[in-house]
């Protein structure tokens, strides 16, 4: 059992940036692979970025690509999403979600999600 719990959303002006953490419990948690989806106001839930569990590999959105980064750190059961040069259609609930085996790009691979935190970019 993994509990995933997201912090460090906000408002931010656009160009801005923001970390977002996502704190794991649960002693498998360094054999997971670490994702990030989104969700806009009206908006299905889409894929955002994912690290394997030894973090070799990553994937992003091409929406994101050169802009986010994603990385996590094992010792302290967090993984992390940089998101510089933020934009205005980058506002969403982002959710921490997490499954055992290799990088996905859909919800429905995943088996624990956080319940989100909300990041807000004004114009």
């Amino acid at each position: 059992q993994v509990q995933l719990v997201e912090s460090g959303g906000g408002l931010v002006q656009a160009g801005g940036s923001l970390r977002l953490s996502c704190a794991a419990s649960g002693r498998t948690y360094s054999s997971y692979a670490m994702h990030w989806f989104r969700q806009a106001p009206g908006k299905e839930r889409e894929f955002v970025a994912a690290i394997s569990w030894s973090g070799g590999s990553t994937r992003y959105a091409d929406s994101v690509k050169g802009r986010f980064t994603i990385s996590r750190d094992n010792a302290k059961n967090t993984v992390y999403l940089q998101m510089n040069s933020l934009k205005p259609k980058d506002t969403a609930v982002y959710y921490c979600a997490a499954r055992y085996g290799p990088i996905a790009t859909t919800e429905y691979d995943m088996v624990y999600w956080g319940k989100g935190t909300l990041v807000t970019v004004s114009q």
